[in-house]
């Protein structure tokens, strides 16, 4: 935040020097040499703890009673546990460019709130919050607590932060005249569970581009919008709606990767309409059975009860 005032740096390329500077301290990093969380000690015997710019809130901070119930309780199984999850960033676009010339406890009062509807949105979904990054937030579904619908809830909890968000924002132009949008990145891949501590804070190693991804969506993401990868989508096909906005190059692979942006949620809300939605696939070699079910449909529309069991 001091960087961006100094320099007038922009969102994204704060990021990206973020990125380089604890990349070149080898701080936290993952299989891929991204950055994962803040671990306040430098790689390398016998160097000294790095000293942190501020204070930090532990996620048992915000995490509301019943999740961290439910965290600490299955902590202890998750440990080396190879998981697929869903990861989620958010932030408020352009935010020192909006509040550059306010006092700097009244531009807080402004962005917190924001900060909350982002995380009431994820813990109502039932996801964790495991990063608070000043005018945003890193959120993870599927692990600790395991849900095998992730990146739907992830989808769901975009959504509804981005619905949220835009209702305070109406209140603030109104009196305040200041324009408030967030944007929102979502991907889903592996993550390696190492530990969970007392005070929810979670020690992971992400496989391949999990949390690069998902960063990367987010920077890439209109003020107001919602993009997720392809694995995300394939998780959460028939769930949500979505806009295909074709391949898109993404720093730091080779190639271009496909992007859609999540406009809605769909009607459906289990995973038999999600897959009619999408498309059955057909009986092979089951017309006996076929018929027996459609003889039984018959006598019970002429009035006698009937019971098929498979």
């Amino acid at each position: 935040r001091a960087l961006k005032r100094q320099f007038q740096l922009d969102d994204d390329v704060l990021g990206d020097l973020t990125v380089e500077v604890i990349k070149a301290q080898r701080l936290a990093v993952d299989e891929d040499g991204e950055v994962l969380v803040w671990t306040g000690i430098l790689a390398g015997a016998g160097r000294s703890p790095a000293p942190a710019p501020e204070p930090v809130r532990a996620p048992h901070a915000y995490t509301p009673p019943h999740l961290a119930e439910k965290i600490l309780t299955s902590r202890s199984a998750l440990a080396g546990e190879r998981k697929q999850v869903t990861v989620l960033f958010a932030d408020l676009k352009g935010s020192m460019e909006l509040l550059a010339d306010r006092d700097p406890e009244e531009a807080r009062k402004l962005l917190d709130p924001v900060l909350e509807h982002m995380m009431e949105a994820v813990h109502r979904y039932e996801g964790t919050v495991n990063q608070v990054m000043g005018d945003g937030i890193m959120a993870l579904f599927g692990a600790p607590l395991a849900h095998e619908d992730h990146a739907v809830r992830a989808c769901y909890a975009a959504l509804r932060m981005q619905e949220s968000v835009k209702r305070y924002a109406e209140e603030v132009h109104r009196v305040e005249g200041i324009p408030l949008q967030i944007r929102v990145g979502v991907n889903s891949g592996e993550v390696v569970v190492r530990s969970i501590g007392s005070d929810l804070r979670m020690d992971y190693t992400a496989v391949g581009q999990t949390t690069h991804l998902a960063a990367r969506m987010e920077q890439m993401a209109l003020p107001g919008s919602i993009l997720v990868t392809s694995e995300t989508l394939a998780l959460a096909e028939g769930y949500v709606e979505v806009k295909p906005l074709g391949p898109r190059p993404v720093k730091g692979l080779e190639g271009p990767i496909e992007v859609y942006e999540v406009t809605g949620a769909a009607t459906v809300r289990s995973r038999l309409h999600a897959a009619a939605a999408r498309g059955l696939t057909r009986f092979v070699g089951r017309e006996r059975e076929l018929d027996q079910l459609r003889q039984a449909l018959e006598r019970a529309r002429a009035g006698p009860g009937q019971v098929v069991a498979g």
